[in-house]
Formats: structure tokens, C-alpha cells, sequence
């Protein structure tokens, strides 16, 4: 750590179905909240009310793709298994109800269907056209895997979205989605040296081409150094015409962003320069808290991030301590910024925090695990895992030597696997305690003694 930084610190005192699809329903649909007449069914309730009526609802943006005579045979299909089935194919898209997010459709219509036993299949939300499946009481049927296998089966790999959607029921009524899903993923495993890392989300359907998406950790980091500059280079020219670093939306409406030389360093992989950047942040850090005024509610909060970000720093081995001290200084800037009682911003992403700023958050299970997250990520890394791509995926030392994903180091040594740099604390949410709380108790230096 630089002279300066400790001199900061003394005085101180301590981020087509396809894009066709996507477009009609953009142009038919003006924001619902505008365009719905006083009195008139809201867009859940219009579907909750056909489901009713039948188990199939059809959007018309879909009607070329699954047309009537296909709609009568899924309602058959549906009827012979005697589950509790609908199938709701609506586009979801950014600026619609749900902004996009097909988890809140979902929500919507089994609230307005009130069935205490509900197994739902929908169309896919903004990043893609795939199926979504749910299900209460969660896990009876196995739809989610169910409907998750459907993009990988040979058989589906072409199909349109009624074959897809028949083939999803006769999975969910067989009643070993699970099984059926880990089958036709476990090529992806192979060779992949127990990673399993790259990411499967919990909710979204498979891509419809069955392009693998997992890869093995060496060649995605391979790819990522080798795309890493013209990367960069398309990114910046898109920020400096919107006139500075980017920035995600938020709780607080204007979050804390880092300054263009902080990704250009990241994307370069030149860990010297991201110091660098990364020592003159943690220095602004403490000018800011020291010329914040006492009354400030987040200023404890600030000192602790600002004392626990100068604390990684001078002990950094690589990039993801590096990434610490910034989800750290993130903390602090954060905690100078909101106002009291607001709702924190996002964290930094979940795959890869030299990214900036999360997006959104959404639920993810790492393929092969049971159990499932809800971690933040950005834009690209949400669009990529939607898709089946692989994120660009920070890498750590595992314990025998190689490069894994920074998540999968055992948690007991380190503690940015532990919290996802801020993703799995409940402190996004407004409760509990922060990174910096986990750095002051000692969970960054006893890790790094266990390594």
C-alpha cells in the first residue's frame, strides 16, 4: 500500500423464441400500466383467466408458431397425464409487467390461478424464447428440470417451440426430469476437472440450438484474455458516447460506478495497473469519508469498508483480492450514498466483480447441485447465462494447483467464495453484515493462512 494510502488511513482513523419475437411484442404491447384501460384485466389476470378455461394459453405474437390444431393437441396431451398443467406462452420483455423477468410472470399467474397444486410451463423471458418451468409444491414433478433438459435432448435440438412445449409435458408426466436433465448435461462435465462451475440458471429454459454452453475453465479463460482488449475496446466506444463509466440502475437511482481506467486494467489482465487503479480508489475512498459530514447514517459503515479495503490491499496476491478491495470500496462508497433507510444497491456481479456493478439478481443452481442462489450479475454475464454461454468467470487457485472459479475455492479459505464478493450476504437485502464486517473479524486473513 502506498505512503499516501496509509497517510489517508491515519488521518482518517481507520461493481427468435427469437429477437423477431421479442420485437413484435415490443411494438404490440405499449407499457401495460399505460396502456390498460381504468377497470380492464391486468395482463396476469387476462392469462390466469384463459387458464381457467383451458390449460394452453397462446400469446398472438406466438400464433404462427404454435397455431390452434398444435394448441388442441397440447390440451389433449395435457388431459391424458391428469397433472395439473398450464402452459402459458408470452413473451416477456424489458419495459413489459414484469420487466422482463419471466420468475414474476410466473408469480403473477399462479397467484390469480390460486391452485394450491400447480405445474406451469412459459415462454421465455427478454434474453431468450425458452421454456420456463415451475411448480407448487416445489419439486413433486420435476418440471424445472424437466423443462430444463428439453434444449439439450437431439431430438428437440431444431425443434419449434410446439414440439418443444409437447416434448416438456411428456417429460414433466414421466416424472424423472431430474434424471433426464443430468443425462443429457453430463457431457458438459466431462473433462472439466470437477468444475461444474459454469453456471446453469434455476429458472431458465436451455437454448433452443442446444449449443453447449459449459466449458472447460482453461479454454473460457483462454478466450477471455484473448477477447479481453477488443472487449474493452467496443465497450469503451459505447461509454464514451454515453459520456462516462457505465452505470446499472439501482435502489438508490444513481450508484457509486468506478472510472473507465479501472476495466481497462481488468480486461487487460495487467494486475500491476488494476493496483494501481485500485489503491487511487481505496485513496478517494478515505477523502470521501473524511470530508462527509458526522451526521451521515452510513459513515460507520463507510470507516469499517474503508479500514477492511486497506487492509486486503496490502495484502493482495492477485486479482480477486484486487476484486475485494473494490467490492469493498463499492461498500463504502455505497454506504456514504444512501439514504437512510433506502434499500442497498446491487453488489458488484456475482461471476466476475472486475465486471462493475450488477444488473439484477436472479436464482442460479451450478449444474450438478441440488441447491440453488440468488446472486447478482451483470448485464452480459445475465444475458450470457440465460443463453448457456459461459461467463467471463473470475478464476482463483484451487487447492491443488489449477485455475477454478473463484467460487468454487472451499469457503474456509477464502472469503470472496464465502460471499460472492457481497452476492450471498443478506446485507444486499438490507439485513446483516456487509464484507467489510467479514474482513474486520479476521475471515480474510485466516482463509489466506489456510492456503
Amino acid at each position: 500500500m502506498s505512503s499516501d494510502v496509509k497517510r489517508a488511513l491515519t488521518r482518517v482513523g481507520v461493481a427468435l423464441t427469437t429477437a423477431g419475437v421479442a420485437l413484435t411484442a415490443l411494438v404490440a404491447s405499449v407499457s401495460p400500466a399505460v396502456a390498460r384501460a381504468p377497470g380492464a384485466p391486468s395482463p396476469g389476470e387476462k392469462v390466469a383467466d384463459a387458464l381457467r378455461k383451458s390449460p394452453v394459453y397462446v400469446d398472438s405474437a406466438y400464433a404462427d408458431s404454435v397455431p390452434p390444431a398444435r394448441q388442441k393437441q397440447l390440451v389433449r396431451q395435457i388431459e391424458k397425464t391428469g397433472l395439473p398443467i398450464k402452459v402459458a406462452l408470452v413473451p416477456i420483455v424489458q419495459g413489459d409487467a414484469y420487466d422482463g423477468e419471466a420468475d414474476a410472470f410466473a408469480e403473477v399467474v399462479h397467484d390469480r390461478v390460486d391452485r394450491r397444486e400447480l405445474v406451469l410451463i412459459t415462454g421465455g423471458d427478454k434474453w431468450s424464447g425458452d421454456l420456463n418451468g415451475y411448480e407448487w409444491p416445489a419439486d413433486q414433478h420435476q418440471a424445472n428440470d424437466a423443462v430444463g433438459a428439453v434444449g439439450f435432448l437431439d431430438e428437440t435440438k431444431d425443434a419449434g417451440l410446439a414440439d418443444r412445449t409437447e416434448k416438456a409435458i411428456e417429460l414433466i408426466a414421466e416424472g424423472d426430469g431430474t434424471k433426464v436433465y443430468e443425462d443429457a448435461t453430463d457431457h458438459l462435465r466431462d473433462g472439466d476437472s470437477g468444475s461444474g462451475s459454469l453456471p446453469r440458471e434455476d429458472t431458465a429454459g436451455a437454448d433452443g440450438g442446444g449449443t453447449p454452453w459449459l466449458l472447460p475453465v482453461a479454454v473460457t479463460v483462454a478466450l477471455a484474455l484473448a477477447a479481453g482488449a477488443l472487449l474493452f475496446f467496443v465497450r469503451g466506444r459505447a461509454r464514451s458516447r454515453r459520456g462516462g463509466p457505465r452505470r446499472f440502475p439501482s435502489a438508490t437511482g444513481a450508484p457509486f460506478a468506478f472510472p473507465q481506467a479501472v476495466f481497462a486494467a481488468a480486461h487487460t489482465a495487467d494486475e500491476e495497473a488494476l493496483r494501481r487503479q485500485t489503491e487511487a480508489e481505496v485513496l478517494a475512498l478515505g477523502e470521501a469519508v473524511q470530508a462527509a459530514d458526522t451526521s451521515t447514517p452510513g459513515l460507520r459503515r463507510a470507516l469499517d469498508a474503508y479500514a477492511a479495503a486497506g487492509t486486503v490491499l496490502d495484502a493482495a496476491r492477485g486479482l480477486p483480492d484486487l476484486a475485494g478491495v473494490l467490492a469493498l470500496v463499492a461498500e463504502g462508497r455505497d454506504a456514504l450514498d444512501r439514504a437512510e433507510g433506502a434499500t442497498p444497491p446491487l453488489p458488484l456481479c456475482f461471476f466476475n466483480p472486475l465486471h462493475g456493478r450488477a444488473d439484477r439478481r436472479t436464482r442460479w443452481r451450478p449444474l450438478g447441485r441440488r441447491d440453488q442462489l440468488h446472486i447478482a450479475v451483470c448485464e452480459e454475464c445475465g444475458a450470457a447465462v440465460r443463453a448457456r454461454r459461459a461467463p467471463q468467470v473470475l478464476t482463483d487457485e484451487g487447492p491443488e494447483g489449477h485455475r477454478i472459479p473463484y467460487f468454487e475455492v472451499p469457503a474456509e479459505r477464502s472469503v470472496w467464495a464465502a460471499t460472492g464478493y457481497g452476492s450471498l450476504l443478506r446485507v444486499s437485502e438490507g439485513e446483516g453484515e456487509g464484507l467489510a464486517a467479514r474482513v474486520g473479524r479476521g475471515d480474510f486473513s485466516r482463509g489466506r493462512d489456510r492456503g
